[in-house]
């Protein structure tokens, strides 16, 4: 909506355009009348539509054409005056003030007209006979007004509607040659429908209907009110009404109703809630709300966000299949101005056995989009109607920023959700394997997917500690915990064309030891690595000694040695000795006993930590 109107009143010398403005500000008619008005601004809190208006005069008398042109392309609306008792002028109206209107404005900027027939106190008739076929004709004409500055009569009316035609301009609306609502309208309101239709089923039923009352004009209908709409649309639309809700047709029918009965700020209202502007597009402030992202700072959906898009998924998901089919994903972004997956989406999340995508799949595409491009999440869930639906003020709201990674590692401990990992690696060493194991997907299943048709990015959930996290894996960067992955490890071992081994790489750089990997499995590949990938994204602080069962690295030995048999037996004579029943009472409370029980254990102990300082060093 403008923040400001602007009114230009031209017309005939002596038709009372001066009048009019003196008597609007004043209150009452002028003794004396000048030839022109300097230009007059009424502050937004005495105007009806709490905007600052500015009235400017025109005088013949006194102004250039030059000047008048400038003033006519500066104009918000135009008010052409004429007497209702002064024929010549209602002549002029169309042979000179249209056509030189026409000729000073931009073709595509069409700036609404106003007729104004003052003086409507000299005479007992209407001139409305003689007006209505030029409103016809001439599509820009918003109204006409007749009024007198003498009496009073409509001079507020007259000022009010020219400020309306400026905000709720009816052109962009309605054609009145063909006495329909245009086609931008339609979609637009089709959307609105669409977004308002919480359940899917083509029908807004009362609580739905009430919801999108409350939502554009901050109060519920009444029920009595609400049937008297319903019965409206009943009457004059057989398709309208089904189920006791409103269709469509229904919907689409009040508003063209609305509009040809004077009521198009009821559209506008409507339309502008739902984030239009005048020209009938989303309007950016609407899509693209402010957010501050500090650096290394990244973004997350938070739970209210996750929330929505469950009831959008479930609203679409019309077989409960836990599953978005083809037709399905098209009807859950028909609302959108485009399609915005594309056919590597699939290949990016998790799908079932249909290649559609699943709720899980459905998740973490939106917190894919929402970590490495915030802003068109932010579009995405405007399209959506987020901040309607969720009752938000934008969908900002949906958006958490997390905390800087430098203080995560300060206080060793993240409250991040979504983790990336890079994966690099030589051609063919099996990195989109990886990406597309992490999906379930074994060998035979990615040979299926066209070149065209490949991902860069593999998204999914995994468990750590119980909770569940987003591991998003694409390219390597630097400083961030490493691992190598031993990829194919299904084939012969390779020699590698380096100065030392990958387990002596690992060594040197105090690596874990290379993690075996293979997606040419029969089932779904193991994703314990996927796992031990979070983990490390969650504890980069930790320095983990192993996460492998490798039976080579210094901790698999440890691990080995703890568990082996040996010391089970040991541990368990020991037991045995100390809990045995046939132990006398005065065994017990013998001091010696104790004394031997002690030695022992500790010198077990002490064996135990040698042994482990031994390996410790050999590694």
């Amino acid at each position: 909506m403008r923040k400001d109107v602007r009114i230009l009143l031209v017309g005939e010398p002596k038709v009372g355009k001066t009048s009019l403005i003196m008597s609007l500000v004043s209150e009452e008619f002028p003794d004396v009348v000048p030839y022109r008005v300097e230009e007059i601004t009424i502050p937004a809190d005495v105007t009806p539509e709490r905007v600052p208006t500015h009235i400017v005069d025109y005088s013949e008398a006194e102004q250039t054409d030059e000047q008048l042109f400038q003033e006519i392309s500066k104009a918000n609306v135009i008010c052409i005056v004429y007497a209702v008792n002064n024929k010549t002028s209602i002549e002029k109206v169309t042979n000179h003030w249209i056509p030189l209107i026409t000729e000073n404005t931009d073709k595509d900027s069409r700036v609404p007209l106003i007729l104004v027939g003052n003086k409507s106190d000299l005479v007992e008739h209407s001139s409305m006979e003689t007006i209505l076929p030029i409103m016809n004709q001439y599509s820009e004409i918003e109204t006409c007004v007749e009024c007198s500055a003498k009496n009073l009569k409509n001079i507020s009316e007259l000022f009010y509607y020219a400020q309306k035609a400026v905000l709720h301009p009816t052109g962009p609306l309605y054609c009145p040659e063909r006495k329909d609502m245009k086609p931008l309208c339609v979609k637009a309101l089709t959307r609105i429908f669409k977004v308002s239709d919480l359940d899917n089923d083509g029908i807004l039923n009362d609580n739905e209907l009430n919801f999108f009352q409350r939502a554009c004009f901050n109060s519920p209908l009444e029920p009595q009110a609400l049937e008297d709409v319903k019965n409206v649309v009943r009457k004059n639309l057989i398709d309208g009404v089904q189920h006791n809700g409103l269709t469509l047709k229904g919907f689409l029918f009040l508003h063209t109703l609305f509009i040809q009965r004077g009521r198009h700020e009821t559209t506008w209202t409507v339309l502008r809630r739902f984030g239009y502007d005048d020209d009938l597009e989303l309007n950016q402030d609407y899509l693209f709300p402010p957010l501050k992202l500090p650096p290394d700072c990244t973004t997350e959906l938070n739970h209210n966000a996750y929330l929505f898009l469950q009831s959008v998924f479930d609203k679409h998901d019309k077989d409960r299949d836990c599953a978005l089919s083809p037709d399905e994903l098209r009807d859950l972004f028909d609302v959108f101005p485009y399609m915005p997956w594309g056919p590597d989406v699939n290949n990016t999340v998790c799908t079932n056995d249909q290649g559609w995508i699943t709720y899980q799949g459905y998740l973490s595409q939106w917190t894919l989009t929402t970590y490495l491009d915030v802003q068109r999440c932010l579009e995405y869930l405007g399209y959506l109607g987020y901040s309607i639906i969720a009752e938000q003020e934008s969908q900002a709201a949906g958006i958490t920023v997390t905390r800087a990674k430098k203080i995560d590692l300060q206080k060793k401990q993240t409250q991040r959700n979504v983790f990336r990992c890079n994966v690099f690696g030589d051609m063919s060493s099996g990195k989109s394997g990886f990406l597309q194991a992490f999906l379930g997907r074994n060998l035979v299943q990615q040979k299926m997917i066209k070149e065209e048709h490949r991902s860069y990015y593999a998204i999914s959930t995994t468990y750590v500690y119980g909770q569940e996290k987003y591991l998003l894996q694409y390219f390597m960067d630097s400083k961030t915990p490493c691992m190598m992955i031993a990829a194919k490890s299904d084939l012969p071992e390779a020699k590698q064309m380096y100065g030392c081994s990958p387990l002596e790489f690992c060594r040197r750089h105090k690596m874990p030891p290379p993690q075996s990997f293979t997606c040419n499995t029969a089932a779904e590949p193991n994703r314990e690595i996927y796992i031990k990938l979070t983990t490390m994204a969650m504890y980069p602080h930790a320095r983990l000694r192993c996460m492998c069962t490798c039976n080579r690295c210094t901790f698999c030995l440890c691990q080995n040695l703890l568990n082996s048999e040996l010391l089970q037996t040991v541990r368990a004579k020991l037991y045995a000795v100390v809990l045995r029943r046939h132990i006398i009472q005065e065994d017990l409370t013998s001091s010696t006993f104790w004394l031997r029980a002690s030695v022992g254990a500790t010198v077990f102990a002490v064996l135990g930590y040698a042994v482990y300082r031994a390996l410790l060093k050999t590694r």
